[in-house]
């Protein structure tokens, strides 16, 4: 190990506090005012068609080279939230999709229109501001809207509407012949419900149908402190099963018998003294001030206080749910919180860009990322699993609803069923992790159970497997009728292991 890769490794918050906190400022900074000055300037909607149109030259000019090459989008593998990019990014021919503006707030339908890269804070400052939100804001700025359509997303509201899939009116598309499709359930069904999971592998997505909310001032929080695992699942069993289901429903495990389940309900006024603004750079990392609960004595609970909503939105984001913790290990400490907390966090893509091969390394040997999503009947067992083979806490629970409907997530039987959203980032403390069988063996349960695992991180089943998990019936259907099989590489090809450095 050279001198350089022992400081990239063991002192990598050095570079991160010194040059990537300011850079990722500096970013957010030019990004969030261009994004506002071309909405405010309303040219967004008039310049859509033409970035369309340039998406459908490029298909073209593929088309009129002979097709040597599958298609895939010319976005660098570092911009990804993943922490891995792209190997096939290297091979395929790459056509340029440069959409990030926000088209149009429809008020009257209830409805924003957004380019693929209109990132979720970008749209939550927008819409807020507005008084409007969306039913399901995944919780990282950096999340785009592309991503969380080709791929996928949750939050704690998914336990009453579903993932980020189902608030989406419609979609559109260009195809492998450069034509220009909108599917919605009414028009081109089939197209709209494969689009989702299909990452990019179907077409190239140039714009979103979104549905919109009322936005209120403050979301009211409750913790509920459970200290046994049977307490944990019967609490979060019992949110789910309520008529009067709150807004949003979370939970945070600190040990396999201690956690905190969260349930919250936007609100317009808050009581005096109880708002809580978590997302101030001074605020304490959201995940150690729940944490913080367990400590309270029973006949205090619940505790209540008022986020203001966008805090809420962003709750994790600037400790990156618990990440950032193994990145700049005294970031909680007061003093840094009070001189440099208003520079965090510092953006995943640039700690992927600047982190060189020995950290690469140390990550794939010594870090597990996975978002499992397992039925809420399997819940106990599922928390088993994690504990037995990874033991990292904290762990993310996140309740969704799945529905009845066609795509690569089909519900069990084809029946509406209640899933949780298992998620594990961190360090194993465990003696006999290993990347490759650890994982392979959380993901035989998942497929067991007949849950998922989201394709973000790292996926080292077969093909075989990977098919055994999402249904292929409609893509398949769909890869043959729109000639995508000399366009597009499969999802499995984009998404396993292999595919990605």
């Amino acid at each position: 190990m050279t001198w350089l890769e022992y400081i990239l490794i063991h002192y990598r918050w050095v570079i991160v506090v010194l040059f990537l906190l300011p850079v990722s400022f500096f970013y957010d900074l030019w990004y969030y005012a261009r994004s506002w000055v071309i909405f405010q300037l309303n040219s967004a909607p008039g310049s859509h068609s033409q970035k369309v149109r340039e998406v459908q030259r490029q298909v073209r000019e593929w088309i009129a080279n002979g097709r040597q090459e599958r298609m895939c989008t010319a976005r660098p593998g570092w911009q990804t939230i993943s922490f891995r990019e792209g190997a096939y990014k290297k091979t395929l021919h790459k056509v340029s999709i440069n959409m990030i503006d926000i088209i149009k707030i429809d008020t009257e339908n209830k409805v924003v229109i957004c380019e693929p890269l209109v990132t979720m804070g970008q749209l939550t400052q927008t819409l807020i501001g507005l008084g409007w939100t969306i039913p399901v804001v995944p919780e990282m700025d950096d999340l785009t809207i592309g991503g969380l359509v080709m791929g996928t997303g949750i939050e704690t509201s998914s336990h009453r509407v579903g993932l980020f899939q189902h608030i989406c009116r419609a979609f559109e598309l260009v195809l492998s012949d450069a034509s220009v499709v909108t599917c919605s359930e009414k028009v081109n069904p089939d197209l709209f419900y494969s689009v989702p999971w299909s990452y990019g592998t179907l077409g190239f997505l140039t714009a979103v149908h979104i549905d919109i909310i009322p936005a209120q001032r403050f979301v009211r929080v409750e913790y509920l402190p459970c200290h046994s695992l049977d307490d944990m699942v019967t609490t979060f069993t019992a949110e789910t099963q309520r008529e009067d289901a709150c807004d949003f429903l979370e939970g945070i495990m600190f040990s396999l018998d201690k956690g905190v389940v969260m349930r919250a309900n936007m609100c317009t006024s808050a009581e005096p003294g109880k708002v809580n603004p978590i997302g101030r750079w001074y605020k304490p990392w959201f995940f150690r001030h729940v944490e913080s609960f367990l400590d309270l004595p029973p006949d205090s609970q619940p505790t209540t206080e008022y986020l203001p909503l966008r805090d809420y939105y962003h709750r994790h984001t600037r400790s990156i749910f618990w990440e950032i913790q193994d990145i700049i290990p005294f970031g909680n400490h007061p003093l840094f919180r009070y001189t440099l907390g208003w520079l965090v966090p510092p953006k995943v893509s640039l700690l992927k860009l600047t982190q060189g091969e020995a950290v690469k390394k140390l990550y794939e040997e010594n870090h597990f990322i996975q978002d499992m999503l397992v039925p809420l009947s399997s819940m106990k067992e599922s928390l088993h699993v994690f504990e037995e083979q990874v033991k990292i806490y904290p762990l993310w629970l996140c309740p969704f609803l799945l529905p009845s409907r066609p795509g690569m997530l089909r519900a069990p039987n084809d029946k509406e069923t209640m899933f949780i959203d298992i998620g594990s980032y961190g360090v194993p403390n465990v003696d006999n992790f290993h990347p490759v069988e650890t994982t392979r063996r959380v993901e035989e349960f998942v497929r067991n159970v007949k849950g998922f695992q989201m394709m973000y991180a790292d996926s080292y089943m077969t093909r075989e497997e990977y098919r055994q998990m999402f249904d292929h019936t409609l893509y398949d259907k769909l890869r043959k009728e729109f000639d995508c099989n000399h366009a597009f590489p499969e999802v499995y090809d984009k998404v396993n292991r292999k595919a990605r450095i």
